[in-house]
């Protein structure tokens, strides 16, 4: 068997959802709403499925779709771009699957970003690329020109960069993008930008592209979801956005991983990526509401929230808050014992992982938060020292 997959545990939201469906604990770790998702959308793709065709559709994605989301990039963030710089994939992981395989050589060295998504690790490793690690760390969890150097190497040929950052719910800033560019300039490296979470921002910011730096607009390839845009993490509808040299490369290793995407769930996505500004400012404004719940609450109850601008994520600094305890402990144990799931920080870490901070899921509705902070206000009694 194959090592790197057979040697591979248990994803950690796999296994904290599980622990959460036998404890019937309320379930604050895995990143999925129960709320926000446009059902206008979701009539439209069952139309589409009734009246349309149910057939191969185009393998690089229909044009309409195509379309659709080159127009709503030159919209959104300004990007010069067409249809034939998108390939439609089957959700995003797929889309970064897709691009490793396709753009990295055996012996090729990946900067990668931790604390970082599970699945990059072990597609780049199988992909024949050698992983070198830029780590992050709180409560600021900043990208500096001097870890960027450390990692970056005559041997570099990618960067694999996550914006607004899972598990961090970090918003990168034009400093660090800055720093990021010129490391890719220098280095004649390629960016493989997982932005997923380009319309989750908060506070006032902005989302910029990194495709949009000095200098990275050819060399970037930049994938997006309509799962995370219109909160419908099923639907596994993703895309690439590369300049077409780049993107036939990609496409030619997607035909043989997925091939092609539901035809009436990209019909929908195209007729969503088309709504006008203020859905999407709308969709925020929800979802602010809910992260500032959260967020409250988890103050009120005597818990240190860390900074989180974007993302459906905020994470706890559980030593800060008073609990003595490893993030993997706290979760093992608050969802046996207190019934609420939530995601230690440290499984995103390849090496040196960040020990004291645990992510929660704000995109729940009202009941399910509240729920889940009492569980959580009851494991801060039991945890901490002297309460």
């Amino acid at each position: 068997m194959n090592p790197i997959f057979a040697n591979q545990g248990t994803t950690i939201f796999e296994h904290m959802s599980g622990l959460a469906r036998a404890h019937g604990a309320v379930n604050l770790g895995q990143g999925f709403p129960d709320f926000g998702w446009p059902q206008d959308v979701v009539a439209r793709a069952a139309e589409a499925l009734t009246s349309g065709s149910n057939q191969y559709p185009p393998m690089r994605g229909i044009p309409e779709l195509r379309a659709a989301v080159a127009a709503h990039y030159r919209a959104h963030h300004g990007l010069e771009l067409d249809a034939d710089w998108v390939t439609v994939t089957s959700g995003a992981t797929e889309a970064l699957s897709s691009s490793l395989f396709g753009l990295i050589s055996p012996g090729d060295e990946v900067a990668l970003i931790q604390p970082l998504y599970d699945a990059y690790l072990p597609l780049v490793v199988r992909a024949g690329g050698v992983p070198r690690l830029v780590r992050l760390a709180p409560p600021d969890w900043r990208i500096t020109a001097g870890a960027l150097a450390e990692a970056f190497t005559p041997r570099t040929r990618l960067v694999l960069f996550n914006n607004p950052h899972n598990p961090t719910g970090r918003l990168f800033d034009q400093e660090e993008l800055a720093a990021l560019a010129e490391a890719c300039v220098r280095h004649d490296a390629l960016a493989l930008t997982d932005e997923v979470w380009e319309h989750m921002f908060f506070k006032g910011r902005r989302f910029t592209p990194l495709a949009a730096m000095p200098g990275m607009a050819e060399r970037t390839v930049k994938v997006g979801s309509a799962g995370k845009i219109f909160s419908m993490t099923g639907w596994k509808v993703g895309w690439i956005v590369a300049p077409p040299a780049i993107g036939e490369v990609i496409a030619r290793a997607h035909q043989f991983v997925t091939f092609t995407t539901p035809p009436n769930l990209q019909e929908a996505v195209a007729y969503g990526l088309a709504k006008e500004a203020d859905y999407f400012d709308g969709m925020r404004t929800t979802f602010a509401a809910a992260r500032e719940d959260l967020c409250a609450r988890l103050a009120e109850a005597g818990y240190k929230v860390l900074p989180s601008e974007g993302t459906y994520f905020v994470t706890v600094d559980l030593v800060a808050s008073g609990i003595p305890m490893t993030d993997a402990e706290f979760c093992d144990r608050a969802v046996a014992e207190c019934g609420v799931a939530a995601i230690p920080v440290s499984a995103f870490y390849a090496e040196q992982p960040v020990t004291n901070v645990i992510r929660l899921c704000f995109a729940k509705k009202a009941e399910t938060r509240a729920a889940g902070v009492a569980a959580l206000a009851e494991a801060r009694r039991r945890y901490s020292p002297g309460r």
